[in-house]
């Protein structure tokens, strides 16, 4: 008693400030930015929890994935049904949805009849509650003469937490909002609505989508700002939702894109994270409701229950004599008896006052002046302590959202829904100083749900189904693109078909299949000093390579970069060459070897016709080059002459070779069973060991041919590498590299089935229409525009960009190769893909940059694809000339597409392990490239010119 008497004394002192009074009694209500803060961050940690499938089950806050990806984009259109189910009352609604009028243009027509939901029902069968609906939706129906016949898409806003596995599938977690009904909880509501409208009988509908009150919220508001990705509702309950990186959403599998994310806040806080925060007055409310311990956020929030927690602070302060004299009411004892209208009512900025004591008037209170200020206090904060608790919260969904996206500011728009939002006089503008007071770097508008919920969970299904019309015509585009294991049999075939022909054929074919000249791969006996010169694009490099005894790691490679300018790649054949000329003299100075006779190697990556080693015949220029008087005369020679004209070193050229036969020969230095190279980059090609008894197109006889003598090092390598595996006698069968120049491919017809009209833009826009079909299908020269061949044809479409056609993308070659690697890339967020395509001037949105993800996946894939049944042809033409069960090979392999594409080498390399499946391939990058390779080509002849001295 004396604790009693010593407040009331204390507080008679401020009778005469009334909010004073107040304050010092409700001090803990009243929060500060810090305390903000902190129960923001906190509520940061439950959204990571609730994400996290190691942690979910464990959080408060069990942010529920709901399955809806996209939000509005004006593309929208059709007529749905809704059924929106979530307090006393339901409403049955037709919404016609016209396309091209969203996003701030309107364009949804409604028509609604709302329908009673008796008493026992809330408390009865969930069988029961389900039928009284779908009778309600057959009289909607009849009313509105909607045919019973058609067959009719229905929304379902459904204001109960769910777990979604579908955008049509949700289990009931629990009851909310004074429903308890009986036998649903833990089953799925959209079969159990299916069931009763079968029951009802009569109506064609499909039941296409339920979602929550909150989501459809955030579309409803999101059909007119394309910025909205945040539901908020703050009424009789409260939630939010927001659009969550997939990539972070545990409980669904997938990583691309975005999903709304359900996050059931109310429940925030019954994990103690809120303890320091609640007062006695929030655990007398929360131990008189239906379920205690359960929602303590919402019930510190939400309509259901501000007005008694008013009614308790001010019965709390009659007790103690600091209102109304000390005298107590029987109303004010009795619960529910102030309401969150009340509270509204009150804080009214001109009647406030006179509400308030109208309010207490029907009390059988007898109010003073003073106490009418002081009660309207109370009301003010306990409504204010309300909008702050939301505004943490927020700022919590909204400082995700911008990290997520790494952004220093973001611009973002929240849908809002309720009716303490609405109708209460002070809350919005509140919530929203505090908002954008904890976040300054955010730019927040709040807009207010004009047609609730129930247009919403129509926008959903609307969007359901622009994305599923929207998926199809880009699966019809891309299937050419998706080639099937029968394709894949074919292409192999075919290859293996050209590869057959060009050995034979002595005239032109397909695949050219041009001999090297190179006998054997190195044995790692080779020993000296050799000159390496590479020419094959915009860069010449000269190498020094010195092959030491030992360890094949004890090579020393030295090398220097010299450009081609333009002006020389399309001047005179002299120029050209005088210019490697004048190359190869500065790197021999730089070497202090000007003096020095050394062998080399002349890595030549063009088309050649070769009769020797050291002799090789232009066939044609390629990669940009256009140097006159070349094509047709012998590279060699040409380069001998410049060297001459020069005057100033010599070289003993003794070999002229093809970039792939010099990447075999570099990874067989690494591994003796590497008898394969690939190139797979700018351009490709394939080069291998072939018996010469089966190259019919060279006039030189087998008894004419140089024959390899094997060195004991040598023998001794292949009996390792070949263990048992080879036929007896098999290594004395001579071989020589075939430079099978597969790129040709296609060129007579043969690949017409899988061609694509994507394919044939590229082809006809060429330098060279109908030539290197296949390198047009998997190098990495062609598939950038390729893939810009295929957006341009969706955003035409209006599947892409909205429809939008830049004149960047409509320029050849704007699209490079390098943009597939970045792209697809594992570590590259969706948001990371947006803001290279707004590098490239293509304004994009998340669903954009998914589909443009996907285009370069089936482009490069098929790539992939291709160049691994082209390979499994080799290898199984090898098994086969070697008479083996099975085959064990090393491919070398060079080129910035396999090295440097994040999924095209393990693509290759399983399609060829599938369509040769008696053949093990080891894929082996090369380290020093075609460089190293052709002073290895040189060391191997003039090792065996040693030997036959």
């Amino acid at each position: 008693m004396l604790a009693v008497h010593l407040v009331a004394f204390y507080f008679s002192k401020l009778q005469e400030d009334p909010t004073k009074k107040v304050d010092r009694f409700l001090y803990a209500m009243r929060l500060h930015d810090d305390q903000l803060k902190g129960i923001s961050a906190r509520f940061q940690a439950e959204i990571k929890k609730g994400l996290s499938s190691e942690s979910n089950a464990a959080a408060a806050v069990k942010m529920l994935p709901t399955h809806v990806r996209s939000t509005p984009d004006g593309k929208e259109k059709g007529q749905f049904l809704a059924l929106d189910l979530g307090g006393s009352k339901f409403k049955v609604l037709q919404v016609k949805v016209r396309e091209g009028m969203g996003i701030r243009r309107g364009g949804v027509e409604l028509e609604e009849k709302t329908y009673p939901i008796p008493k026992e029902l809330l408390i009865g069968r969930g069988t029961e509650l389900f039928d009284h609906v779908s009778e309600s939706l057959k009289d909607f129906m009849h009313v509105k003469n909607i045919s019973l016949e058609k067959k009719h898409p229905l929304a379902f806003t459904f204001s109960f937490p769910c777990e979604h596995s579908s955008l049509d599938q949700g289990l009931l977690l629990n009851w909310s909002k004074n429903y308890r009904v009986r036998g649903l909880q833990g089953k799925d509501v959209v079969q159990t609505l299916r069931d009763s409208i079968d029951r009802s009988g009569d109506m064609n509908v499909e039941v296409l989508a339920m979602v929550n009150d909150t989501v459809a919220t955030m579309m409803t508001c999101g059909f007119d700002d394309n910025f909205c990705e945040v539901g908020l509702i703050i009424g009789t309950g409260t939630n939010a939702c927001y659009m969550e990186a997939l990539c972070h959403i545990d409980l669904v599998e997938g990583d691309e894109g975005r999903m709304c994310v359900n996050t059931e806040w109310g429940a925030f806080g019954e994990d103690g994270a809120l303890n320091e925060y609640i007062t006695e007055f929030d655990r007398d409310v929360d131990a008189a409701s239906n379920n205690p311990r359960k929602q303590i956020f919402e019930k510190m929030i939400s309509g259901m229950y501000l007005g008694e927690l008013v009614r308790l602070v001010v019965l709390k302060m009659a007790k103690l004599g600091l209102l109304f004299d000390g005298r107590v009411s029987d109303a004010l004892r009795t619960k529910g008896k102030i309401t969150t209208a009340h509270v509204a009512a009150m804080e009214q900025y001109k009647d406030g006052l006179k509400n308030t004591k109208d309010i207490l008037t029907e009390l059988d209170l007898s109010p003073s002046s003073d106490d009418c200020v002081a009660v309207q206090h109370v009301s003010t904060i306990v409504s204010f302590r309300s909008s702050n608790l939301v505004a943490a919260g927020l700022s919590a969904i909204l400082s995700r959202i911008k990290q997520n996206r790494n952004l220093r500011t973001l611009r973002i728009t929240v849908g809002v829904d309720g009716t303490v939002y609405k109708t209460h006089p002070q809350y919005s503008k509140r919530l929203h100083k505090v908002v954008r007071r904890l976040l300054p770097e955010c730019h927040v508008r709040f807009v207010l749900s004009d047609s609730g919920s129930s247009k919403g969970a129509a926008l959903v299904t609307a969007v359901a189904q622009r994305l599923a019309s929207q998926r199809k015509k880009v699966d019809e585009t891309l299937s050419p693109f998706r080639l099937n294991q029968e394709q894949l049999q074919l292409v192999k075939a075919r290859m293996r078909a050209g590869l057959e022909t060009g050995l034979k054929t002595k005239g032109s074919s397909a695949i050219k299949m041009l001999p090297s000249f190179v006998y054997r791969t190195p044995d790692g006996t080779e020993r000296g000093k050799y000159l390496a010169l590479d020419l094959g694009g915009t860069n010449f490099r000269a190498l020094l390579v010195n092959f030491k005894k030992g360890l094949q790691q004890n090579t020393r490679v030295y090398h220097k970069i010299y450009t081609i300018p333009l002006e020389i790649m399309q001047g005179t054949g002299e120029e050209l060459f005088d210019h490697i000329a004048q190359c190869v003299s500065d790197f021999l100075d730089y070497m202090g070897m000007k003096k020095a006779r050394l062998p080399a190697g002349f890595t030549f990556s063009f088309p050649c016709e070769q009769t020797a080693l050291d002799t090789g015949t232009l066939v044609s220029w390629t990669k940009g080059y256009k140097a006159t008087d070349c094509e047709g005369h012998d590279v060699v020679n040409m380069l001998r002459e410049a060297i001459k004209r020069r005057n100033e070193f010599d070289l003993d050229i003794v070999a002229v070779v093809n970039d792939t036969v010099g990447t075999m020969m570099s990874c067989a230095y690494e591994d003796p069973q590497c008898e394969i190279g690939l190139i797979a980059g700018t351009g490709t090609n394939v080069c291998y060991m072939e018996d010469v008894k089966n190259i019919k197109k060279t006039e030189q006889k087998i008894g004419k041919m140089e024959r390899e003598e094997e060195s004991p090092e040598r023998e001794e390598n292949k009996k390792d590498a070949t263990k048992g595996e080879q036929k007896e006698g098999d290594a004395e069968i001579p071989k020589m590299c075939i430079n099978t120049e597969w790129g040709g491919l296609g060129d007579d017809g043969s690949l017409d089935e899988i061609i694509t009209p994507f394919d044939h833009e590229v082809n006809q826009n060429s330098i060279n229409p109908g030539k290197q079909r296949f390198e047009k299908l998997t190098s990495g020269m062609y598939l950038g525009e390729i893939v810009r061949q295929v957006l341009l044809d969706l955003t035409r479409g209006g599947l892409l960009f909205r429809g939008h056609v830049t004149e960047a993308l409509k320029t050849p070659g704007f699209f490079e190769t390098k943009y597939l690697s970045q792209i697809e890339s594992d570590r590259l967020a969706l948001l990371q893909v947006r803001a290279i395509l707004q590098q490239l001037g293509l304004d994009s949105t998340c669903d954009d940059s998914i589909i443009v993800k996907e285009v370069c996946g089936v482009v490069s894939r098929r790539a992939a694809q291709l160049c691994g049944a082209g390979m499994a042809a080799v290898v199984d033409k090898i098994r086969e000339n070697r008479g083996l069960d099975h085959l064990k090979i090393t491919v070398g392999v060079d080129g910035a597409l396999y090295k440097l594409h994040p999924h095209f080498s393990r693509v290759l390399q399983e399609t060829a392990r599938v369509l040769a499946p008696q053949c093990h391939v080891t894929f082996l990058p090369s380290e020093e490239g075609s460089g190293k390779g052709a002073a290895l080509i040189s060391a191997v002849a003039r090792q065996k010119h040693d030997q036959k001295q």
